[in-house]
């Protein structure tokens, strides 16, 4: 009898996790619908205005701008900032674990090379991982759970002013890329210097492609000063809000994985419970038929 209460028991406990899991489900796939419409609804213009700004740092020709710079010899200060985008919260799969992962391999690979990493992180997780391999973390960066275009820009201003003031050679992203709902892939994207941009018309003169001609009102120099810190500014957003996304996704199936375990192991329980049960009755019925033998004899 003792073994058929420790499974009733146990099958209680898998049904209450059960509930709470399910639930967590149903609220990760809602976040995820919002968060995809803003992640997918920004990405196009983001990745047009690199592109814009790419052609027209190309084509215009001799343009200096601060931002577009890859500092050499004296020029260099050795120092190099990581941007590292987490979550706050747990049960989220492997989320946390591949950006960490990615992120830890990227500040090596830097270290090895030479330079000092500056670790800018967001969101617990990542904090609690530094904190825990002891390394020393320059800022904590604070962006809600529903990062908005307020929260972040700040944030690339002053990575901006570091950059353009020599206080840092670079600036890299770790963060989870969304590519689809069925997709995400760990990623680190360089922010600064923009050498994607600068590299444009070197590209073209390779692969032989032919850039748009722009006639410019203004001058190039003052539309790239509006341009190229707005590219900056977008892309940041863009990750933390493709971040975001993929946090839900990963939450959203972790749930439905834990969900359809537990039902697994209720049914398992169950059919225990079962031959428990049946055993139960046998010994049961067993005695009985010993002792009316043994008032007949």
């Amino acid at each position: 009898m003792a073994k058929a209460r420790a499974i009733v028991k146990r099958r209680k406990a898998v049904r209450n996790i059960r509930k709470i899991t399910k639930t967590m489900q149903m609220i990760a796939t809602a976040k995820f619908q919002k968060s995809l419409k803003r992640a997918v609804g920004t990405k196009p213009y983001t990745l047009k205005v690199r592109e814009l700004v790419a052609e027209l740092a190309a084509s215009a020709g001799g343009v200096d701008h601060p931002l577009l710079r890859s500092p050499q010899g004296n020029d260099r200060t050795r120092r190099v900032a990581l941007v590292v985008i987490t979550s706050n919260r747990g049960l989220a799969g492997a989320y946390n674990g591949n950006v960490l992962r990615l992120a830890v391999i990227k500040a090596r690979e830097l270290e090895a090379q030479g330079e000092k990493v500056e670790l800018y992180v967001c969101g617990k997780k990542g904090v609690s991982y530094f904190n825990f391999q002891k390394r020393p973390i320059t800022q904590r960066l604070d962006v809600s759970d529903t990062p908005r275009f307020e929260e972040v820009k700040p944030v690339s201003d002053d990575f901006m002013e570091q950059f353009t003031s020599g206080k840092i050679d670079a600036v890299y992203v770790a963060y989870m890329n969304f590519i689809s709902a069925g997709q995400q892939k760990a990623d680190v994207m360089q922010l600064l210097p923009l050498a994607n941009i600068e590299a444009k018309k070197e590209d073209a003169a390779v692969t032989g492609k032919t850039l748009a001609v722009y006639e410019f009102s203004p001058d190039p120099k003052s539309l790239l000063d509006e341009l190229l810190p707005l590219t900056v500014r977008g892309a940041l957003f863009q990750a933390f809000l493709d971040a975001t996304t993929s946090e839900h996704v990963s939450r959203m199936i972790a749930m439905k994985s834990a969900t359809d375990n537990a039902d697994k192991m209720v049914k398992a329980l169950t059919m225990r419970y079962n031959r428990a049960r049946q055993s139960q009755i046998t010994t049961e019925l067993a005695e009985i038929m010993g002792g009316v033998e043994a008032m007949k004899g």
